[in-house]
């Protein structure tokens, strides 16, 4: 097997085109007012970047954007998804879809500028070397350094105490849980068989983290600014919330039967 890609893999493969060194899954809903400029600064990261939008038939268009700008690319990809629509499953596809295309690496974001392209360059520098090595990088709020940008009190509070909750029920140590932010490598996706994620909703981060930790592969973070979206609406809900919170406890009681 191929070694992962270094910086130079990542900016200047001859071949990167036809075969990418790292393809960034982005999952959509209604983020045609954040695309584009997301887009620019992904594709500008270098050749070896690919961008694999997967959109679950915005009503706003997000996809006839994504579809356009691909006849303009081709390191830009487009999964229409019409059915069995929610986070999760859009993630799920993204994922196999980004391993069928060859990836060595694949990064996951959001779609609407809170996760900033200029981290990904460092997480991919740790996902290969390190003091320790590692098969998954969060791009972290909780490690030294990093930080919630323009948010309050309130909500800051909520966000420690919920990765609170995940460290102490799903026992992991990384101290941002809930970072849809990551850097995978190809083998650690294939070996806790992200396909098969049952994960429907934003509880697809707790899942995979978990299954990650309990495969005994290493995890790492970096240090990010979060930063709260300028453009469109969140769709994540208080209902979601509380069906990730029940999902971590799932988690925890597959484990403990022996079915994860």
């Amino acid at each position: 097997m191929p070694p992962p890609p270094n910086d130079a893999d990542a900016t200047s493969a001859p071949d990167a085109p036809r075969r990418p060194a790292v393809v960034v899954t982005v999952p959509t809903f209604n983020e045609s007012g954040n695309i584009g400029a997301l887009l620019d600064g992904l594709l500008a990261l270098g050749p070896g970047f690919h961008v694999l939008v997967i959109d679950d038939d915005s009503p706003d268009g997000t996809w006839r954007v994504v579809a356009e700008r691909a006849t303009e690319d081709e390191r830009v990809h487009l999964l229409h998804r019409r059915a069995d629509k929610g986070r999760g499953r859009s993630g799920r596809d993204g994922f196999v879809r980004a391993l069928d295309m060859g990836a060595r690496v694949v990064i996951e974001m959001d779609a609407d500028l809170s996760h900033q392209p200029h981290y990904i360059p460092e997480m991919i520098r740790r996902l290969n070397g390190g003091p320790t090595p590692v098969g998954l990088v969060l791009g972290s709020r909780g490690a030294q350094g990093g930080k919630d940008a323009d948010r309050g009190l309130v909500r800051r509070t909520i966000t420690k105490l919920a990765n609170l909750y995940i460290r102490v029920v799903l026992g992991v140590s990384v101290r941002d849980c809930n970072s849809g932010f990551r850097a995978w490598k190809r083998e650690t996706l294939e070996l806790i068989r992200v396909g098969e994620t049952f994960s429907a909703g934003p509880a697809i981060v707790q899942e995979l983290l978990f299954k990650t930790s309990r495969a005994g592969i290493g995890i790492a973070e970096v240090p990010i600014e979060f930063q709260n979206r300028k453009y469109g609406e969140s769709t994540l809900t208080f209902g979601k919330l509380l069906t990730g919170y029940v999902t971590v406890l799932k988690l925890r009681y597959l484990s403990v039967v022996g079915r994860i």
